[in-house]
């Protein structure tokens, strides 16, 4: 007999697309989600499951490369981020048609941060796409979205782990997937994917360097540095996001708990889904494995 399981799961930006590969260990095992509930990446996986059409998604994602990447990338000169995430949106759109939250298979919640008013947004109804873009907006990367007088950004601000926002019922499990577990990778690329992976990384980057030196021209003496911060401030970020996480962690007892390593792949590796996939899968599997009694 499958098990009831609420599901909560982490950002972490491309890392986030091992959430796929939990999702589909988790149900070849048996267990039956009843909810769920994310932050940044989490949230859009967790919704595009809901939706019920986490197949159709990961067939796309599976495409991605670096040329695609950057194509969806819709560069802005805005101070308020360099990524104006329009192109992105209307992709999501055409795998999963704009609906409700409300509209979906299962219960559902996005986490955002809200700026204004520096609060915790938790999204339970009303646009589903609303709060996809709310909370994926990575400061300094994706412009701030703005629903009426207020602006959000990444949920991971405030709760990178929404343990406390899954709607849980009597007798039900739950299974966290932290996509910056702080755990020694253990994956070992053969040397010819590894070279591959390099000449990727190298071509991807060139890339990112010279949209940035484009927009570098159109800034202020003044504010140039905000471009050379760029890496230093998603450092900070990640660093207080990961120390939110690991409290959050501390007070809830989880039954399933799957964990990939923050050092696997970058927060922008979104071309390398297919193997940030298969990572996901294999954590899962040794999580389930790791314990008899939790694999129904």
């Amino acid at each position: 007999m499958g098990k009831n399981v609420a599901l909560v799961l982490s950002s972490g930006g491309a890392r986030g697309f091992a959430h796929i590969g939990a999702i589909k260990v988790l149900l070849q095992h048996g267990y039956n989600i009843t909810s769920v509930a994310g932050t940044s990446m989490g949230a859009l996986i967790g919704a595009i499951y809901a939706a019920g059409q986490l197949e159709e998604f990961e067939e796309w994602v599976r495409t991605l490369d670096v040329m695609e990447v950057l194509k969806l990338t819709d560069i802005s000169l805005s101070s308020k981020g360099f990524v104006k995430g329009k192109k992105i949106m209307e992709k999501l759109k055409e795998i999963v048609p704009e609906r409700s939250i409300e509209e979906l298979h299962i219960p559902y919640c996005a986490v955002a941060t809200n700026l204004i008013k520096g609060k915790e947004k938790v999204f339970t109804e009303g646009s589903l796409f609303n709060a996809i873009r709310a909370s994926i907006s990575i400061p300094t990367v994706f412009q701030p979205w703005q629903i009426g007088e207020d602006y959000f950004v990444d949920g991971g601000l405030v709760n990178p782990i929404p343990i406390n926002r899954v709607k849980r019922e009597k007798g039900d499990l739950l299974a966290v997937v932290n996509v910056n577990a702080d755990i020694p990778y253990e994956g070992v690329p053969e040397e010819d994917e590894e070279k591959k992976d390099e000449e990727k990384d190298s071509k991807f980057i060139k890339k990112v360097k010279e949209i940035q030196s484009k927009s570098e021209k159109h800034i202020p003496e003044d504010r140039k540095d905000d471009i050379g911060l760029f890496n230093l401030n998603n450092r900070s970020l990640s660093i207080m996001l990961n120390q939110i996480a690991a409290l959050t962690l501390k007070n809830y007892e989880t039954d399933i708990m799957i964990e990939i390593s923050r050092q696997s792949f970058g927060t922008y590796d979104f071309y390398k889904a297919a193997k940030i996939i298969s990572e996901g899968e294999r954590a899962a599997s040794r999580a389930l494995n790791r314990d008899p009694v939790k694999q129904g």
